[in-house]
């Protein structure tokens, strides 16, 4: 058998305007909804272990997760008998703070969070390591977490 086993966490943005996921529970989406809807998005803690206290995790494009799934199809096609496990991130994480400035510069719409208590679970960083992508594949993400909200928004707002 030839098996990869693909991880991936915050996946977002949008290839074209109708692939956009409105039904995605993750925080571009969820903050687009509340900030549409004048209701001020919420953020689970600010007191964690990081740069602003805010949790800290891997954002993807989906265009970059597509090219990894590319990637790896090409890969298990040259590959003899295996079963791996991948990681396609960025590397880097983005701070629910950061991720909400980018949709304030994106969208032009000025809001204030609200802080409320930690998610009981939350860890303060899960980042993935994307290095076994690189060197198995020859793939690493590409776009910036800018270019993910920006075709977030534009898909969000052609719903």
């Amino acid at each position: 058998f030839k098996v990869v086993a693909l991880r991936y966490f915050n996946v977002a943005g949008a290839g074209d305007n109708s692939l956009g996921d409105p039904f995605a529970l993750n925080l571009i989406p969820i903050v687009f909804e509340e900030i549409t809807n004048n209701r001020r998005p919420l953020i689970f803690g600010n007191d964690y272990p990081t740069p602003d206290g805010t949790c800290v995790r891997d954002y993807i494009h989906v265009q970059d997760l597509a090219q990894g799934h590319l990637a790896t199809m090409n890969f298990v096609e040259q590959a003899d008998p295996i079963f791996t496990t991948i990681n396609l991130g960025t590397g880097h994480g983005s701070s629910v703070s950061e991720v909400i400035s980018e949709i304030q510069n994106v969208t032009g719409i000025d809001f204030q969070p609200e802080v409320v208590a930690r998610r009981v679970g939350d860890p303060a960083k899960l980042v993935a390591d994307p290095a076994k992508a690189k060197d198995l594949l020859n793939w690493q993400s590409q776009l910036t977490l800018t270019e993910m909200v920006e075709s977030a928004w534009s898909a969000f707002q052609t719903k």
